[in-house]
């Protein structure tokens, strides 16, 4: 009989960020009731089409301007204690983290980007099994763009994230098998 051995950190992927690097009102990248603000949202799955309960996400986007640089204050801190104290309600950022909950579902509240051409929502996710992290992109419709022209139509639908009511976007992320994601590769 082979003796059964735990693995140590060393061994394992993780998810270890799930302990630090979430922060509270990571996915509200605009203040509740913002009368712009859009959701998007789905689950992370993997090739099986299961759901990833501890998957996170970062996103990066322009704003509505179609500006790149965003402002400070997603992770603002109390200069006397040092505990978080959360953005600040008016500046927009661009930027949002977000973990999925233990049904693999996230959301995220922000603002239209204000792409040139197609206007989308970067997104880098990070799960277990991933020794490297995943970028991809959530475009808010399909139109002309030079990442979506170069792909087959069945590709290109994977980056495509759908519209449904009340000012919200469904984008599933499948990290392998049938149907999955684009990801991008930068060098």
């Amino acid at each position: 009989m082979t003796e059964q051995l735990l693995p140590t950190p060393s061994h394992t992927i993780g998810p270890f960020y799930g302990y630090a690097l979430p922060f509270p009102e990571g996915g509200q990248v605009v203040p509740q009731g913002h009368p712009d603000a859009i959701t998007l949202h789905g689950y992370v799955l993997d090739g099986a089409g299961k759901a990833i309960p501890d998957a996170m996400l970062d996103f990066w986007q322009a704003a509505p301007d179609g500006s790149l640089k965003g402002a400070p204050g997603s992770m603002r801190r109390d200069p006397s204690t040092g505990g978080f104290l959360g953005r600040n309600g008016t500046d927009f950022t661009g930027f949002g983290r977000v973990p999925t909950d233990a049904d693999g579902h996230y959301e995220l509240r922000t603002l239209p980007p204000g792409n040139a051409g197609q206007p989308y929502i970067s997104v880098c996710v990070f799960a277990r099994g991933l020794t490297n992290h995943l970028f991809t992109r959530a475009y808010l419709a399909d139109g002309a763009d030079p990442l979506l022209d170069a792909l087959p139509a069945g590709r290109r639908a994977t980056l495509i994230a759908a519209a449904g009511t009340n000012r919200t976007y469904r984008f599933d992320i499948r990290l392998q098998g049938e149907g999955e994601t684009v990801f991008l590769e930068f060098q």
